[in-house]
């Protein structure tokens, strides 16, 4: 890439996120639709209402954990291992941290489906969405921006939850900001992925991550189309579940055999492994 165009790249991504900014202000207030709670699938099994839509969000909790178990447990950090520096090693547990949560939050939340409970649903995506937004800075743009970013992304992306639930509790419910903090980060991780070098191979897992949630936002908009086309055997919404936590699987799977560019590569054996 050129010089003139290598300095066009980080003013390129600010001035999207400045552009989404200012583009809220032009949209009008987007309260939460009642008819979200709607879901195809409502049938009960083994006691566990909305059966479908509750045990698909085990993937979650499950990749989240197997994440936080093999992070933990052993030095993950040096020139030839998953993480290069100490700081992005703590961001990836931010990321599926949040994964476990979603999980839990998710299932609580689809037990009963309701405005209320659905603040505990959307709170720790907003987790996986920042904190791998401030990662993906860290490792493609600057390590020093990305960590210092990494906190107050944090904190926008769970403020836009609270503001929303207290919109919601005075009448005035207000989804913009969420919906910043969800589709913000689809946008500019691509872009950092084509406009800067990788510090990290396996590029391409990241990719089918961003295949598997896209999919997953599809089976979502047809949640009721395919129940039907399905014979009512699954329905959309639980195919999103199971969509995305595959991508959360993917993105754990990346970590794992990942190193940084120009080390030796992972023996199969034991990148297989998860000690």
């Amino acid at each position: 890439m050129p010089l003139s165009h290598r300095r066009l790249r980080t003013p390129l991504i600010a001035g999207l996120a400045l552009a989404a900014g200012v583009a809220l202000f032009f949209v009008p207030r987007i309260p939460q639709d009642p008819a979200y709670h709607n879901f195809a699938d409502t049938r009960p099994l083994a006691g566990i209402p909305n059966f479908g839509d509750v045990a698909s969000n085990l993937p979650f909790s499950v990749v989240g954990a197997v994440a936080l178990v093999w992070i933990l447990r052993r030095n993950r950090v040096g020139p030839d291992r998953p993480f290069l520096t100490a700081v992005e090693r703590r961001v990836w547990i931010f990321v599926f941290v949040g994964c476990f949560f979603t999980g839990l939050g998710s299932g609580w939340y689809h037990w009963e489906p309701g405005t209320a409970r659905l603040f505990w649903d959307r709170l720790p995506m907003t987790v996986v969405f920042m904190s791998l937004l401030g990662v993906q800075v860290m490792e493609r743009i600057s390590l020093r921006a990305g960590a210092a970013l990494v906190v107050p992304f944090l904190v926008f992306g769970v403020a836009s939850v609270v503001a929303w639930r207290w919109g919601e509790m005075r009448g005035a419910g207000d989804l913009r900001l969420y919906a910043l903090v969800q589709f913000y980060p689809m946008l500019a991780i691509p872009l950092m992925l084509v406009l800067y070098p990788r510090r990290y191979d396996r590029t391409l897992d990241l990719v089918l991550v961003f295949g598997w949630y896209g999919l997953a936002k599809v089976n979502e908009a047809l949640d009721v189309r395919i129940f039907e086309w399905m014979g009512h055997a699954v329905s959309g919404h639980t195919l999103k579940h199971l969509a995305a936590g595959a991508g959360m699987a993917q993105l754990l799977r990346m970590v794992i055999l990942r190193r940084p560019v120009g080390s030796p590569p992972v023996p199969r054996a034991s990148a297989a492994s998860l000690p």
